[in-house]
């Protein structure tokens, strides 16, 4: 919701797996252009959509895997 109680896009939570994937694509896919190009209302609701999705991830996966490269030991290693 929007300040004005609008509702802005499909809650994640009632989003498929394939379709928050997809979303969350699409949404990285266009982030580079909102924060170079984007108004800043339109870049906060990018922003906001973002962590909407995210936090949806996490929370139906919680137990991700995680990359031991992405951690500080596995990048000290290389």
């Amino acid at each position: 919701m929007t300040s004005d109680d609008t509702v802005l896009g499909v809650d994640p939570g009632e989003l498929t797996d394939d379709d928050l994937f997809r979303e969350l694509g699409h949404l990285y896919v266009t982030r580079l252009d909102a924060l170079r190009h984007a108004a800043d209302q339109a870049y906060g609701e990018h922003t906001r959509r973002m962590n909407q999705l995210e936090a949806e991830y996490l929370r139906r996966f919680p137990g991700r895997e995680i990359d031991p490269e992405r951690l500080r030991e596995g990048a000290r290693a290389r």
